[in-house]
């Protein structure tokens, strides 16, 4: 097989900047790539998708005249089989889709400066259906959906004695479109002979971590990412060290950071612990019996919508006030947690990361919430002229007698933070665990997860934030004296 070259877009100008950095050239010719910096060859089509402002420049491959034969792949295939035999096939080769339409991700071509030089002659005169490369060679190689199909197992001295055909059609095993895969939630042909597959599907790119949990073929790419060996230190199993530090700070961070920002309710937290141990187990059973009688578990999810309007304390606009605050810090949360996590992570470490940013970054927003709402009961309980009717069930416990003071540490908070955490993660994890491959049922039970979780948020929400403002009445002139555990102490 000839030498490997890999080309990279030399921008020039102040609007262009270089996109392969210079540890990925190390990287390529450690691996024994020969690099080499081209200037760019600019889309001449003024309506085309953003992306393809430079995919001309794969036209440059035609005038790679010190090879006999160059194989072109783009940069979303990977190869799974040899491919040697492509050097076989005729001048111009490529892959059909769409019936009648050539796909140029997978391209065998004979460079040649004469057609390369009228290529460039007609870029801004033939219509490219594309506004892209793809649409230019479709409409340059007229007839090429007539072609002549290429076999590859044809022996060398039948290959001698034909003349080399200016045009031939690849197979499907040589570009196999993972979007017709998708469709049919199977390959077309015999998945046992693939050499190429060809990740199509826009943006869903197979390098990009989360498209593993959508695309089944994105596995096969994942596992031969894995068996990669080491060009350079730390780029074992397609590695980088730059990332792998990245990641290790972004799995500390949210951690040191709520450490730092809560240590009094850690050590709190912790003499709780200590005096909890110290207590015989028959007490602290007896203490959780009588919680369950007298519904302290759920206190202030006990507490009825009739119960807060007749007695006037709780403003109307609270509850829908906090669904709306409580969904839009989740997408603020989720949104951020996209944008930190690094792209090209494990499926794993991606995924593990998404959870823990996102829900670091809910907490601090919609508990900075709660904790306002605390705020605004405190004060409204301090106006003049305002009497507190704090509902019995919150001071005594039923049939005791006995007055019980409310925890701070609230258990049905608690609850619903666990709750929304474990449907979170059911909701994207049901696919895999009933072991559905197809893509759009995988959407289809997520989205059906993302329905549930919408529903208990609006409720844990509403509840929270109505117990946050029940808690400031109470406070009104009472110190932050009493113990409060983690989720609790944005809320106190």
């Amino acid at each position: 097989m000839e030498m490997s070259s890999y080309w990279v877009p030399e921008y020039l100008g102040s609007r262009f900047e270089t996109r392969v950095s210079d540890y990925a050239k190390k990287l390529l010719e450690a691996d024994g790539w020969i690099v080499e910096m081209i200037p760019l060859l600019e889309n001449p089509n003024r309506v085309r998708p953003s992306r393809f402002w430079g995919v001309y420049t794969k036209l440059k491959i035609f005038n790679m005249t010190n090879y006999r034969k160059v194989v072109y792949l783009d940069a979303d295939t990977i190869v799974i089989k040899s491919i040697e035999s492509l050097f076989n096939c005729g001048k111009f080769c490529a892959n059909l889709k769409h019936s009648e339409r050539l796909n140029s991700g997978v391209l065998v071509v004979e460079p040649s400066q004469k057609l390369f030089i009228d290529m460039l002659s007609k870029i801004k005169t033939t219509h490219s259906y594309t506004g892209g490369d793809q649409g230019f060679l479709n409409s340059y190689y007229t007839g090429f959906a007539n072609a002549q199909l290429f076999e590859p197992d044809m022996s060398p001295d039948e290959l001698k004695s034909r003349p080399v055909p200016e045009m031939q059609r690849l197979s499907t095993l040589f570009n196999a479109d993972v979007g017709l895969y998708m469709l049919a939630n199977k390959w077309m042909v015999d998945e046992k002979e693939l050499r190429v597959i060809h990740y199509t599907l826009g943006p869903l790119k197979p390098w990009d971590w989360w498209t593993a949990w959508l695309v089944k073929p994105v596995d096969v790419w994942q596992d031969i990412r894995q068996t990669l060996e080491e060009s350079l230190p730390g780029t074992r199993g397609g590695g980088n060290p730059y990332v792998d530090f990245l990641v290790k700070i972004l799995f500390l961070l949210p951690f040191l950071t709520l450490l730092l920002c809560y240590y009094r309710s850690f050590l709190q937290a912790l003499v709780l612990f200590c005096s909890a141990c110290r207590s015989s187990l028959f007490e602290r059973v007896r203490q959780f019996y009588y919680k369950l009688r007298s519904g302290g578990l759920l206190s202030y999810s006990a507490i009825s919508s009739s119960t807060i309007n007749s007695n006037q304390q709780v403003p109307v606009i609270l509850g829908g006030m906090s669904v709306a605050v409580c969904f839009m810090a989740a997408m603020i949360a989720l949104g951020l947690a996209l944008l930190i996590v690094p792209h090209q992570v494990m499926p794993w470490t991606g995924m593990l990361l998404l959870y823990e940013w996102t829900f670091t970054i809910y907490f601090v927003l919609f508990g900075g919430y709660l904790h306002m709402i605390y705020q605004w009961g405190r004060r409204r309980a301090t106006q003049p002229g305002f009497t507190p009717t704090v509902p019995e069930s919150l001071d005594y416990d039923s049939g005791k007698g006995h007055q019980r003071q409310l925890s701070s540490c609230d258990t049905a908070t608690c609850y619903y933070v666990l709750g929304m955490a474990f449907l979170a993660i059911a909701a994207t994890s049901l696919p895999f665990l009933l072991g559905v491959t197809a893509l759009f049922v995988r959407l289809g039970l997520m989205v059906a997860g993302s329905m549930v979780l919408v529903a208990f948020m609006a409720y844990a929400s509403e509840h929270l934030a109505i117990g946050s403002f029940l808690r400031g009445l109470e406070h009104r002139e009472t110190a932050q004296t009493r113990r409060m555990c983690l989720p609790c102490s944005l809320i106190c």
